[in-house]
C-alpha cells in the first residue's frame, strides 16, 4: 500500500481542543487496498479530532454515496452513506501490547513519542462499515428504477407456490387425545 501523507495528522503540534478536517474519497483512494466490491464512491469524510493531553476522541462522519450490485436483481443500485464512528487514540509506553489486549475496537494505542497519525485505514474501514451488508431494492422500490424486471420475472416464476397444507395420516389417531379430559 502506497504512503499517502494527506491521511496523515501531525498531532504534536496541535493545541488541546478540537480540530476539524475534511476528505474527499473517490475510488482512487480504494485502489491502495484490495478490490471492493462498491464503485462510484462519493464519500465525504469529516473528522472532529480533540486533542487531550495524553489522548485523542476522533469523531468520523460518513457521509456520501457509492453504487453496489444488488443481491436481488443483479442491477447496479446507488446507496447513500451516513454513519457515524469515534475512536480513542490513547497514547502509551507500549503500543503494540495494549493494542493486543485491548477488547474494544473503539480504542486504539500508539507509542508516547509518535508525532501523527494515519487516518487512511479508519477512513476505508469506516466507509465498508457503513455500507448495509444485504445489498437490494426494498420491497416497496422493487418496481422501480433500478430494479432488474427481467430477473425479477424469473425469481418469481422459480419460486414455489405455497402448497395446501396437508394432514399427516399418521397423527389422524392421535387427535381422539386431544380432547380427552381426565
Amino acid at each position: 500500500m502506497g504512503h499517502r501523507r494527506e491521511f496523515e495528522i501531525a498531532f504534536v503540534g496541535l493545541k488541546p481542543g478540537i480540530h476539524n478536517y475534511e476528505y474527499e474519497i473517490g475510488d482512487k483512494f480504494f485502489e491502495a487496498f484490495q478490490q471492493q466490491d462498491f464503485f462510484h464512491c462519493k464519500a465525504h469524510v469529516k473528522l472532529a479530532l480533540d486533542k487531550k493531553s495524553s489522548f485523542m476522541l476522533l469523531k468520523f462522519e460518513i457521509g456520501g454515496s457509492l453504487d453496489v450490485t444488488c443481491d436481488r436483481c443483479n442491477n447496479n443500485l446507488p446507496l447513500e452513506l451516513w454513519d457515524e464512528f469515534n475512536i480513542t487514540v490513547k497514547m502509551v509506553e507500549e503500543p503494540e501490547l495494549m493494542n493486543s489486549r485491548e477488547e474494544d475496537p473503539d480504542v486504539y494505542y500508539i507509542s508516547n513519542g509518535e508525532s501523527h497519525i494515519d487516518v487512511a485505514n479508519w477512513i476505508y474501514e469506516f466507509i465498508n462499515l457503513s455500507i448495509p451488508m444485504q445489498r437490494s431494492c426494498s420491497y416497496e422500490k422493487m418496481d422501480g428504477p433500478y430494479c432488474n424486471k427481467s430477473a425479477m420475472d424469473v425469481l418469481k416464476k422459480m419460486s414455489t407456490p405455497k402448497e395446501e397444507k396437508k394432514e399427516n395420516p399418521i397423527w389422524k389417531g392421535l387427535k381422539k387425545f386431544k380432547d380427552f379430559d381426565n
